[in-house]
């Protein structure tokens, strides 16, 4: 790369810096963290959106876990040699502040590092600041500090060095940082928070390598992305590469086996590596995580563990360290719960050519009415040329043959409130019932509706409508809340709609149910006995037997849950079954459920326990069985995000129709799956 090359790269990056900053100064002006300092080191401060703000926290926390860790470890001996941090890409970061108010710098100093401009204007506004300037005390010059001469330093006190200097240049860095006072013999912390990423991997292995044989006593707690093949890293590689700065080195380094292999065999004596699902549970106490759950109305609970679950803390150390230095725990001591492997492998294939069929939604609902018709409504989505709430219903709908075609169409009668998270159960081939739902991360939808949506006549969608009708209000649902489940089941020959779950604006997850009894459309008490399953939101719920299986979802504690349960129709009304599934399923929610020839399909969902992605899992209700099978998307050219989705059995093609799905990709923008996909499940029926 020349030199015109390496500087709209290195302005690419700072560009990252400076949305970063941004966010961490939104972070602690909304009581996140505690930190005075970061609006003092950046120009405005937009307000982030709660799921950024979830990413930033953990990051913030992991880093400061390690930091803490690292000064603690044993204070540095009079006379000994200070601790030294030394903070690579540093940015606008407000590191040095916040531990010298802390009173964590007695015997420690920081040394900061970044591209010459970023430090030049970092240094102009600590000596703009006058709490910025008190803090770091007075400035002193290299001469001041007995120091050769040193072009790259741009502020200077006691404790603190802020240089510019290129770390894509490991020997000038060397040089600058030596000039500045830094002992590489007294216990250094090297800090990279989201830099060797941007890095080529040639300039990345250079400075690992350089720190490793150049610390006698070092720990290196690097902060980064991986896992870029999957949906999501996909759509996280497409985001920097949009912004010119492709994330380096990931293919290499996928997961955190490889960055533990990746520094070791740069000569660093110790490793271990969390990804920040691991970090956020195992290091974040609980009441701690309450009250950041708890800051901000939140429903984005996929985006955030799939965030986390492409981020990950590292911390390294040099063959001499004691292994007590290391701040976080060995490999195994966060155990995984890895779905066993592939059974079989189920072709996905895209329905429909071109725009015809398309659906960019998620959070919506679909039902089917007859053996042509799929009705889905509400969700988030693209509506006339904008992302919205979406007040349009989407009829998809089978022509002549085989071939289907689509259509968005307004709501005739009440008006359609674009709702989010609802149920809409099938009554008849063109009736549905919409239940529950929300506006807003607060405001839950009101009222039920019935939908009416007539097959259309002939080949064409002139004459398609869906006729909108509020239930009467003695039919009112008496407990708003979304993210839900409702299943038809049988009591004495009588047919109710049992709703069970999810969450509302003031329970963040409900353990109650109701049932609607269908004929009459009242709300009615029915016996129910044995132990109740965990409160959960986002499960799945699918009727059986004359009863309901509910399957995964999310706990209180925001934890996936692989439970099965099946609440079971007796003679005096119902009782909760737990079914004892082997192997025990990998946690998960956010997925779809079917039953098929006697087995329970669960397609897709979000999980946190393993690096893999959900396919569909075959839970055998004869013999409690389970399967897992790998859904091959190598006809699907985009990223296949399977939450927030539907999905439909067809019984005639024996398929599954998976429609719309995706979410907002933390910073990295909002995904759907722009197309339905049919799931082949033939080869899950035993051959005759």
């Amino acid at each position: 790369m020349g030199p015109r090359g390496r500087e709209r790269r290195a302005g690419a990056v700072q560009s990252t810096n400076d949305s970063s900053s941004l966010s961490k100064c939104s972070l602690a002006a909304h009581g996140y963290v505690r930190d005075p300092f970061a609006a003092l080191l950046v120009a405005g401060a937009p307000r982030r959106a709660p799921l950024i703000h979830r990413g930033y926290y953990v990051r913030a926390r992991a880093v400061r876990h390690c930091v803490r860790a690292f000064l603690e470890r044993a204070p540095a001996e009079d006379g000994g040699p200070r601790r030294q941090i030394l903070s690579l890409g540093a940015g606008s970061d407000s590191l040095y502040f916040r531990l010298k108010a802390a009173g964590r710098l007695a015997r420690a100093a920081v040394w900061e590092v970044d591209f010459p401009d970023v430090a030049e204007r970092k240094a102009a506004k600590i000596r703009a600041a006058p709490e910025l300037a008190a803090l770091a005390g007075p400035p002193l010059t290299a001469a001041d500090l007995g120091l050769g001469p040193n072009a790259a330093l741009r502020f200077a006190s006691q404790d603190y060095r802020l240089l510019g200097s290129d770390l894509r240049d490991v020997p000038a860095l060397n040089d600058a940082l030596e000039a500045s006072g830094l002992d590489v013999g007294a216990p250094t912390l090297l800090l990279a928070e989201a830099v060797l990423s941007y890095l080529a991997p040639g300039s990345a292995a250079a400075l690992l390598a350089w720190a490793a044989g150049r610390f006698t006593d070092a720990l290196f707690v690097l902060y980064e992305q991986m896992g870029p093949h999957d949906p999501f890293g996909r759509v996280m590689q497409q985001h920097f590469q949009r912004l010119s700065s492709p994330l380096h080195g990931l293919a290499s380094f996928p997961d955190v086996a490889a960055q533990r292999r990746r520094f070791l065999d740069a000569g660093w004596g110790a490793c271990s590596a969390l990804d920040m699902n691991e970090f956020y549970r195992g290091f974040v106490p609980a009441v701690e995580r309450r009250r950041v759950e708890t800051l901000e109305p939140f429903d984005e609970f996929e985006e955030w563990h799939l965030k986390c679950s492409h981020y990950f803390i590292l911390a390294a150390s040099t063959a001499g360290s004691p292994t007590q230095a290391m701040p976080l725990p060995p490999v195994d001591a966060f155990p995984r719960v890895e779905p066993a492997p592939p059974a079989g492998v189920l072709s996905a294939s895209i329905l429909g050519e071109g725009e015809a069929c398309a659906l960019k939604r998620f959070g919506h609902a679909s039902a089917l009415l007859g053996p042509s018709v799929i009705l889905s409504t509400g969700g988030f989505g693209e509506q006339e040329g904008r992302h919205a709430r979406m007040s349009k219903c989407h009829v998809l709908f089978r022509q002549a043959g085989s071939r289907w075609n689509a259509s968005h169409v307004c709501g005739t009668g009440a008006r359609w409130d674009g709702r989010l998270f609802h149920t809409m159960t099938s009554f008849s081939d063109t009736l549905v019932l919409v239940l529950g739902g929300r506006l807003s991360p607060v405001t839950p939808a009101l009222g039920m509706y019935w939908l009416c949506c007539p097959s259309p006549e002939g080949n064409g969608a002139d004459n398609l409508k869906v006729t909108v009708t509020e239930v009467g209000p003695e039919s009112e649902f008496p407990s708003p809340r979304w993210r839900h489940s409702a299943a038809k089941v049988l009591c004495q020959r009588q047919t109710y709609l049992f709703v069970y779950g999810g969450r509302n604006g003031k329970d963040p997850v409900l353990s109650d149910w109701l049932f609607l009894h269908v004929d009459t459309m009242t709300w009615v008490s029915l016996p129910v006995e044995g132990p109740e399953p965990d409160a959960r939101h986002s499960h799945s719920a699918c009727s059986w037997k004359g009863g309901a299986l509910i399957a995964g979802g999310l706990s209180v504690s925001e934890e996936p849950l692989s439970s099965v349960h099946f609440l079971k129709p007796v003679s005096s009304g119902f009782c909760w079954e737990r079914l004892e599934v082997q192997p025990p399923i990998t946690p998960r929610y956010s997925h779809t459920a079917h039953v098929f020839d006697g087995k329970l399909l669960l397609v897709g969902g979000v999980w946190i326990h393993s690096s893999s992605v959900p396919g569909v899992t075959v839970i055998d209700l004869t013999t409690k069985l389970s399967s897992e099978y790998h859904i091959d998307t190598t006809c699907v050219p985009w990223p296949l995000m399977l939450h927030n989705h539907t999905s439909i059995f067809l019984p005639e093609e024996q398929q599954l129709l998976l429609l719309g799905g995706g979410g907002n990709c933390f910073s990295f923008g909002t995904h759907f799956n722009p197309h339905p996909v049919t799931l082949d499940i033939t080869s899950l029926k035993p051959k005759q």
